[in-house]
C-alpha cells in the first residue's frame, strides 16, 4: 500500500508541476463526469484477496452539487475455496469544495442495492474524497466510502458497525456544461 500512495503522490505532484499554470478545474453547471476507480486487497499470509472496480456517471447541478449513479463490482478470491462476487448500484449526491483550481475535495452520501446471484440487500452511507485535476477536464480521484447494509430501514442502526470500508483510486473526465469564466476570484 505504501507503494500505491507514493505512485499516486508522484502523479499528483507531476500533474501539478506540469499543469499548474493552465488548469482551471472546477466543473460548471450542466457538466457531466465519468469516473473509473479500482482497489485491490490481499492480506499477507492469507488465502484470500479482493478486487473492487467502480464506474460512475455524475451530473453537476451547480459547480458544487453533483448527482450521480455508481455501479461497482467486488470479487473475492479464495484459494482452495469458492470465490464470490457482489455488485452494487447506488445513486449518490456529492458537494464539491473548490480549494484551488487543482484540489477539489467532496463530501456526499449514497443509497442503493447490493446484490449477487444469491441475495440482495440495501446499502447506505457517507462518502468523501479529493479530486486532483491534472488537466482542465481530467482528474485523479482518491475516494472513501463506508457501506452500511440493511434489509429494513429500521435495521440500519443495528448494522452501522458491520459495514465495509471502501478506499479507491481512480481517474475521471468532465465534459460539457456552461462555459467557464476566464476570470479567477
Amino acid at each position: 500500500m505504501p507503494n500505491v500512495a507514493r505512485i499516486f503522490g508522484t502523479a499528483v505532484l507531476v500533474g501539478w508541476l506540469l499543469g499548474a499554470a493552465t488548469v482551471n478545474a472546477a466543473p460548471t453547471d450542466g457538466a457531466s463526469e465519468l469516473q473509473v476507480s479500482a482497489a485491490f486487497f490481499h492480506a499477507q499470509g492469507s488465502d484470500n484477496g479482493s478486487l473492487n472496480v467502480d464506474l460512475s456517471y455524475g451530473y453537476y447541478l451547480t459547480p458544487g452539487w453533483q448527482l450521480g449513479l455508481r455501479q461497482a463490482i467486488n470479487s473475492t478470491f479464495i484459494d482452495d475455496g469458492h470465490d464470490f462476487w457482489l455488485a452494487s448500484t447506488a445513486p449518490f449526491i456529492n458537494y464539491h469544495f473548490r480549494l484551488t483550481d487543482i484540489i477539489v475535495p467532496y463530501l456526499g452520501g449514497f443509497i442503493g442495492l447490493v446484490w449477487n446471484d444469491r441475495d440482495a440487500t440495501g446499502t447506505i452511507g457517507p462518502q468523501a474524497g479529493v479530486k486532483f485535476f491534472v488537466h482542465d477536464r481530467t482528474f485523479l480521484n482518491l475516494g472513501y466510502r463506508y457501506e452500511f447494509f440493511f434489509n429494513r430501514i429500521e435495521a440500519i442502526d443495528d448494522n452501522t458497525s458491520r459495514g465495509n470500508h471502501v478506499f479507491n483510486l481512480g481517474i475521471g473526465f468532465n465534459w460539457g456544461g456552461a462555459p467557464a469564466s476566464s476570470a479567477r476570484p
